[in-house]
């Protein structure tokens, strides 16, 4: 049942991105209920098949490489689906998708292998701390997905080439404001995971370098656009560089650090 759901899932999102890169091949308007409704049935199989894993293992999916990449992967989706929703816009589909689509097909590859699941007090700390660096995540990448965009339609503007990307991209001005208002929750959201993960080593005396390295690199990375933003006056261009190669990076390193913590027999994030 798990496998089946997050193959359905992932059909899904990678269906909405192409349904969504439709008005580059011809001339129509953007598919926003099509691409919504299949965003939605994804997610709802995934959330489906995540249930049926907790079902059967008793515990939520948030420790071993396959849960917590599959519980990624659904924690992008959701807030890419909230995101076109509100904005009546599936542009960010063509980006934000297929992130979501990744790590939820190396999970279904790997396979869903329960990991250690505190109880009590503890578990519940545990579960805050994951469940809010995962949203300032999710967060920091939709602020890179609109970085991305944002980059390419400035391209194509300085080029004098009005194509398909002019047509269906929203103005740059929305892409900027969705990096600046999802760079400022993303570094929300991994500030307060930060200061649980913290205080959970030390009250439990359980500190993992890894973990602490990663933590620290993407509160950083998700910092520095957010304070040059918000302090350092960043201008759009540049907050969609640095958005986009530092989210890049942090992705990069949760998947090496996760798989080297495992194969150490820990537990990463």
């Amino acid at each position: 049942m798990t496998a089946i759901a997050h193959f359905i899932a992932i059909t899904c999102y990678i269906g909405a991105a192409a349904l969504a890169a439709t008005p580059f091949a011809r001339p129509v308007g953007a598919p926003v209920r099509g691409v919504v409704a299949l965003l939605a049935l994804g997610v709802l199989a995934h959330a489906a098949g995540l249930l049926a894993y907790v079902e059967r293992v008793g515990q939520l999916p948030l420790t071993g490489l396959g849960p917590s990449l599959s519980f990624a992967g659904l924690v992008l989706a959701a807030t890419l689906l909230v995101v076109e929703i509100a904005a009546r816009d599936v542009s960010l589909t063509l980006v934000a998708a297929p992130l979501a689509a990744i790590p939820t097909t190396f999970a279904n590859v790997i396979g869903f292998n329960p990991g250690v699941d505190p109880a009590g007090a503890r578990g519940t700390w545990l579960f805050a701390h994951i469940a809010l660096s995962f949203l300032g995540i999710a967060a920091f990448g939709t602020a890179a997905a609109a970085g991305c965009m944002y980059l390419v339609e400035r391209r194509e503007l300085r080029s004098r080439r009005f194509g398909p990307i002019f047509r269906f991209f929203p103005p740059l001005e929305t892409l900027d404001r969705v990096n600046h208002v999802a760079a400022i929750a993303g570094w929300l959201g991994l500030t307060l995971g930060v200061v649980l993960a913290v205080t959970y080593s030390f009250a439990y005396r359980e500190i993992s370098t890894l973990k602490v390295v990663w933590a620290m690199g993407a509160w950083l990375a998700v910092s520095g656009v957010a304070l040059g933003r918000v302090i350092g006056g960043w201008q759009a261009r540049r907050a969609a560089i640095y958005s986009s190669v530092s989210f890049a990076a942090v992705i990069v390193l949760y998947v090496a650090f996760r798989v080297a913590e495992t194969n150490a027999g820990g537990r990463f994030l």
